[in-house]
């Protein structure tokens, strides 16, 4: 886990279709096959950002974009990664904008390499000849690009959308062909990439095989989520996560975490309440005794809402029998009391206690 990253999960739905070939470039040679056949449900995992995570985004509005992207890139300068974004000129100076707000000096990181801007438009004919990539030349304008943001071994955070300019050109074969560049480049660096495509150019019925394509080629579809919370729009439920540090003060940080992102899912007040005090129990017990990083996950569905912590130990906790007087150990006893269910998940990387308070 990365201390410090901000999850956000939600589904994104298209209509299956079979992935049919996608067709052949002008001059008849053969585009990339596409020979299975899937249903498009991709639900988004998180933003936890491992290493070879390949995202997009699809955008309906400027402001989602910007607000996504501008989130992704504050917290990959909060968690000590490279930034990398490849965009268009107006974008540039909305994301710069965004993490100045966010109290990120972009004109610092320009200075000291953490964040490299380069033009969209500009990049892409440094290996594109007559509409067709030109592979070499990908590996070597991108891969030093990235090469060069990861220097000293950081990781490293990139967001672009050449892509985007190549299917709004309506070369949507090289665009498919460039994320799959892109993903080899990943698979070879310790490299996460955000995509960001316009919904209205991508959500046509010519297209339907091709995105397709491209939802299968990225770890995880992003669907917007505002300052405010979840995105309740989605009907099949959606969900925030976060990752907190083994810090005394991160059960408090937790808590607020919860308050801030259900605010205005519709969520009833008994169980937004029942759900702040369910998360600062759980993250205690994650800090106290697994004395470990945690992270933090609520679902909310029209049932209601679970919340659930994660943390490094494999130790199941146990409701113990505490006196009155005591000052602390009834913290399971109030998850109990509180939740419809709860229970506990033994994982490789640790465990996962959850609790479901249903209205």
């Amino acid at each position: 886990r990365s201390s410090g990253w901000r999850r956000l999960r939600s589904v994104f739905v298209v209509e299956g279709v079979a992935r049919r070939g996608l067709g052949s470039y002008d001059d008849g040679s053969e585009g990339i096959p596409t020979d299975r056949e899937a249903d498009i449900v991709v639900e988004v995992e998180d933003i936890a950002l491992e290493a070879s995570d390949h995202l997009v985004h699809f955008y309906d509005c400027e402001s989602d974009l910007v607000e996504t992207v501008g989130r992704y890139l504050t917290r990959a300068a909060q968690a000590g990664a490279a930034g990398i974004v490849i965009a268009t000129e107006g974008h540039r100076r909305a994301f710069e904008a965004e993490l100045d707000a966010a109290g990120v000096d972009p004109s610092k990181g320009r200075s000291t390499g953490t964040l490299t801007l380069l033009d969209a438009a500009a990049t892409l004919a440094r290996f594109m000849t007559g509409g067709r990539i030109d592979r070499d030349a990908f590996r070597h304008v991108i891969g030093s690009v990235v090469r060069q943001a990861g220097d000293m071994g950081r990781p490293v955070c990139a967001y672009g959308e050449m892509v985007a300019l190549l299917w709004d050109e309506g070369n949507v074969l090289a665009a498919i062909e460039l994320e799959e560049l892109w993903n080899e480049l990943g698979r070879e660096r310790q490299l996460t990439l955000l995509c960001g495509y316009r919904g209205e150019s991508v959500n046509v019925d010519e297209h339907k095989d091709a995105l397709q394509q491209i939802c299968l080629l990225h770890s995880s579809v992003v669907q917007a989520v505002g300052r405010d919370g979840l995105d309740a729009r989605s009907s099949a439920g959606a969900e925030v996560s976060a990752d907190f540090p083994a810090d005394p003060t991160a059960a408090r940080a937790a808590r607020q975490f919860i308050s801030d992102s259900l605010a205005d899912t519709g969520l009833d007040s008994r169980l937004l309440d029942d759900a702040r005090l369910v998360v600062t129990e759980l993250a205690t017990n994650a800090i106290v005794h697994a004395c470990s990083p945690f992270s933090v996950l609520a679902h909310v569905d029209d049932s209601g809402v679970r919340v659930s912590v994660s943390d490094n130990s494999p130790v199941r906790p146990a409701i113990r029998a505490s006196h009155p007087l005591a000052v602390s150990g009834r913290g399971l006893q109030l998850v109990e009391a509180l939740s419809n269910d709860w229970g506990v998940e033994v994982t490789p990387e640790g465990k996962t206690v959850w609790a479901d308070l249903r209205a």
